[in-house]
């Protein structure tokens, strides 16, 4: 055997490596000076300066990067922020959100500068033609619709066709009594819907007092005296109405015992007594019940949709989609120690859909001050 059998066959390093995003070797590559160049004879079609295309390009470099790290950062958010918590779910949801916003942005912003300025720009023209038919076609048309009306007998049968006209008469009314609902009096702020935004801790009871505030279930009215645990919560409805499932759909409240020390400035004193604080029970969200109560935080959730309000501090809203705080309710006691309400709430309870209906109504009442 020869030196030369047992050689190995060496690549030739003088070869460049094919790059990732190119064509193989010995095809033509689309976007060449030889093409462009062609594309210059082409009419209606521009081509973006060369100058601008590149700094184009490093944009589109830069944006399609950031993507990446975007989406790698997007990755490592999932994994390291765990939920378990409002604040860890709040940490959680801005950390997936924000990066995965950078990431769609970036694409999107590279693909538009792409297109933008570094694609070719092409003026189209569309012929257009006679759009009318020809007169032998329309005949045809004419004839069959004329054939087919006769021999659905509509023509021939007198009492189809009335009846017909007669059954499709009223449908011509339905959109009408459709529109009636976006009559002005059906919105937020009109007499129509004053009931929304007022609930019966505003009435009085059979003797002309002030309703007390009993528990739910039991109708047992509430002294002040005996509700002296700090951290204690109750459920409370108005006396009288324990069994108006109406009434109490906006009208049931959450009674919580506080330290002094513990309330905050969001909540108003004067609404407040012995550190016993109302709020109603329903969520500005949607209207779930916000029923549950964290002692340690003050915190009260909504199971719903994890709407989380700070009871100690006027139960503002401190995660989740509600738009406003629980309405306080302004609590006091009567002649034997029980707790009754002072009036209705200031504002709506429930969705803050109707709270800018009251708005609106209470800029009108002042002759339009805000």
């Amino acid at each position: 055997m020869t030196d030369n059998e047992h050689e190995i066959e060496q690549p030739d390093e003088r070869v460049p490596k094919r790059v990732i995003g190119t064509p193989a070797p010995g095809t033509s590559m689309l976007g060449t000076a030889e093409t462009a160049e062609a594309d210059q004879d082409v009419p209606g079609v521009t081509l973006q300066d060369p100058v601008k295309a590149r700094k184009a390009e490093k944009i589109v470099a830069l944006c399609f990067t950031i993507t990446f790290l975007a989406a790698i950062a997007f990755i490592i958010s999932y994994v390291y922020f765990q939920v378990g918590s409002p604040e860890a779910t709040g940490n959680s949801n801005l950390a997936l959100g924000s990066t995965l916003t950078i990431a769609i942005l970036g694409l999107a912003v590279g693909i538009v500068i792409w297109v933008r300025q570094i694609m070719p720009k092409y003026a189209l023209i569309q012929e257009r033609h006679t759009m009318a038919s020809e007169e032998e076609d329309r005949d045809v048309v004419a004839d069959t619709f004329l054939r087919g009306a006769n021999e659905s007998g509509f023509v021939k049968h007198k009492l189809l066709r009335r009846t017909l006209l007669l059954a499709a008469a009223p449908l011509g009314l339905v959109p009408l009594v459709l529109l009636r609902d976006l009559d002005n009096n059906r919105m937020p702020g009109s007499k129509f819907n004053e009931q929304l935004r007022h609930t019966v801790w505003g009435e009085k009871n059979k003797e002309g007092k002030p309703l007390r505030l009993v528990v739910e279930g039991t109708g047992q009215p509430i002294r002040a005296a005996d509700f002296n645990s700090p951290g204690g919560i109750l459920s409370v409805v108005p006396e009288g109405y324990e069994h108006d499932l109406t009434a109490l759909a906006k009208a049931t409240l959450i009674l919580i015992k506080f330290r002094p020390e513990e309330i905050k400035g969001g909540t108003r004193l004067n609404w407040t007594h012995d550190g016993i604080v109302a709020y109603s029970k329903i969520c500005t969200h949607v209207g779930c019940p916000a029923a549950l109560y964290e002692q340690n935080t003050h915190h009260i959730l909504c199971p719903c949709h994890q709407s989380t309000f700070d009871a100690a501090d006027g139960a503002k809203v401190i995660f989740g989609p509600a738009a406003r705080p629980l309405p306080q309710l302004p609590i006091a006691v009567d002649a034997e120690g029980y707790l009754v309400a002072q009036g209705d709430f200031d504002v709506p309870v429930g969705p803050s859909y109707w709270e800018r209906g009251d708005a609106e109504a209470a800029v009108r009442e002042k002759g339009g001050q805000a």
